[in-house]
């Protein structure tokens, strides 16, 4: 069994700014997202990555 540590998925495009809702321009997330990103399971953030990420950048246009 590979028990190598893996590299925690991340939506970061190193745009770190925020708009004035407190969304990063770059990865779309939260600040309370971005920062609690290493608590989070590693389901909670491809689930975060695949449908909600997504679903905000159409949103956004």
């Amino acid at each position: 069994m590979d028990e190598r540590p893996r590299a925690v998925l991340t939506p970061c495009t190193g745009v770190c700014t925020l708009d004035e809702h407190g969304t990063c321009h770059g990865c779309l997330r939260s600040l309370a997202e971005i920062g609690g990103w290493l608590q989070m399971s590693e389901a909670q953030r491809q689930w975060l990555m695949d449908v909600e990420l997504p679903a905000r950048e159409a949103a956004r246009g």
